[in-house]
């Protein structure tokens, strides 16, 4: 079809992974018939989709996903061992910003260098120079050995040359990872660019903000499979369910070990992956401590190690009388984020400690996209003409 721009069909591919291998001269000496073993890993299995001209197309998936494997089989670099790609007109990857950068080069020479690699004539990279180096912001460094630059100076080098490139597809993975804010803002302008254009991209991304404001399609790829396609906003949130769920598994076996470094006992009812304003319960359980417990102080915490909100029986005078156990209950009026608590055991003040967990039950708060809000947590407020 003459819209199409990219075709895959069927296609499938494995590696051969050695369960051991000869790593020296001697071994290879002394064991010189041993049988080789290999385990197969499949890394891609029956992926089929197209890409018509003038698309943003979103390719998403967790790492191990099979992601970079399939840019490679589109940027050729890799044979599928079954199934084909088919690609109308010129496609220039950028799947590895900077590669065939030479350190011991200034940054003037290794545009040219790059240029080069990228099918440019000396004369054609003059005549883009002064536009590559301004938009890098680098003026001033040009003349320096690119060993010198940081990791960041030399990432924008190499995604400014690269979007002089002019092909009809452009593959892009992972380009807003590039640089500072400042430069981040640049790039989004330049795929907004891109975008009214009507310039074929196929972009690789953990950032789903990313593909809800520019892909027109995309597809979530898990364990080598494709198990949403289609809408970017469906296929966005369907990723952030994917790692909810991981990141439940991972909440599950942290307090799984904690409880067997803790006396005291101390987890949450119901998931761990929340959504705003629902109601968490942490139980906190030390009918094992060998002292008596009069008090409870339970703090919360934001990623960061932002203190949230502290709380505990003695400011609230709640008595817990002969009790063994108990249900600490707040609602999550919080931003999107991971959270977790830090629990106090007391006698009869809060400077009788008898056991202090610092790495307390954690739980996530999904990302909410219509929450009209920003920030770490909810302030009731009122707009009017002054």
């Amino acid at each position: 079809m003459d819209d199409i721009a990219i075709s895959v069909k069927n296609v499938s591919k494995s590696f051969k992974l050695p369960h051991e291998r000869n790593s020296s001269l001697k071994s290879t000496i002394i064991h010189p018939f041993k049988k080789k073993t290999y385990e197969h890993q499949e890394v891609l299995k029956n992926i089929s989709f197209e890409i018509k001209k003038g698309e943003f197309f979103g390719i998403v998936g967790r790492n191990g996903s099979g992601k970079s494997t399939l840019l490679k089989i589109l940027a050729g670099i890799y044979s599928p061992n079954k199934g084909s790609v088919e690609v109308q007109g010129k496609m220039t990857p950028f799947i590895e910003l900077g590669v065939g950068f030479n350190p011991e080069l200034t940054g003037s020479e290794n545009i040219y260098l790059n240029g080069a690699l990228l099918g440019f004539n000396r004369k054609e990279m003059s005549a883009m120079y002064d536009e590559i180096v301004a938009f890098a912001e680098l003026e001033k460094f040009m003349d320096q050995k690119l060993k010198n630059y940081s990791s960041g100076m030399q990432v924008r080098l190499a995604f400014s040359i690269a979007i002089q490139v002019q092909s009809d597809v452009l593959i892009l993975d992972e380009v807003l990872a590039v640089g500072d804010e400042a430069f981040q803002k640049k790039c989004i302008d330049v795929f907004e660019s891109y975008k009214s254009k009507k310039q074929t991209i196929v972009l690789v991304t953990h950032d789903m903000s990313t593909v809800k404001r520019f892909c027109t399609r995309a597809i979530l790829i898990s364990e080598g499979d494709i198990i949403t396609q289609g809408n970017p906003n469906k296929v966005a949130n369907d990723y952030s369910e994917l790692n909810n769920e991981v990141i439940d598994k991972n909440i599950t076996a942290k307090s799984e070990a904690r409880a067997t470094r803790h006396k005291t006992q101390t987890n949450l009812i119901g998931k761990n992956v929340i959504k705003y304003g629902e109601d968490i319960h942490l139980v906190v359980d030390w009918s094992k401590c060998d002292k008596k417990v009069k008090n409870l102080g339970v703090a919360l915490y934001g990623n960061a190690g932002e203190y949230i909100f502290g709380a505990n029986t003695i400011l609230d005078e709640y008595n817990l009388k002969d009790a063994t156990k108990a249900e600490y209950k707040i609602s999550a009026h919080m931003g999107s984020g991971n959270y977790h608590f830090k629990i106090g055991i007391f006698g009869d003040t809060d400077k009788e400690i008898i056991e202090y967990i610092d790495d307390g039950p954690e739980f996530t708060i999904k990302r909410n996209p219509d929450l009209k809000w920003e920030g770490l947590s909810y302030i009731k407020h009122e707009w009017k003409k002054a």
